[in-house]
């Protein structure tokens, strides 16, 4: 399967999760599209100054990727720094924001995986 970069849906988002100025969400496959237990496939781009609010994950794990730019990024509590070619991940009952404190702006790829529902 193909999808054209034409057809990626961009989702300009204003004070995301608690953020700071505007996240723009590029849904590179959308949750209808994939058949897996990956609830976001997405590139999300921080002008400087902007952020994603600090926020928990339940039953799921949030993976960034970081393509370019350079990201503040708050992991369960500490703050580091990461660079392209880095990656940072929060699971199961863990909590994240990412900020971009650069003069450039930061983008990255954001994948979501939830988790199966629990055997019964």
């Amino acid at each position: 399967m193909i999808k054209r970069w034409s057809q990626i849906r961009r989702d300009p988002t204003p004070n995301a999760r608690g953020g700071e100025g505007v996240t723009v969400f590029d849904h590179i496959l959308e949750k209808s599209e994939l058949k897996t237990n990956c609830r976001m496939f997405t590139k999300i781009t921080l002008e400087p100054g902007a952020s994603i609010g600090h926020h928990g994950h339940t039953r799921e794990e949030d993976i960034y990727y970081i393509l370019s730019g350079i990201a503040t990024v708050y992991d369960n509590g500490e703050t580091h720094k990461i660079y392209p070619g880095d990656v940072a991940w929060v699971g199961d009952g863990g909590s994240h924001g990412i900020a971009n404190d650069g003069e450039v702006p930061l983008e990255f790829i954001s994948v979501i995986l939830t988790y199966d529902p629990p055997e019964r």
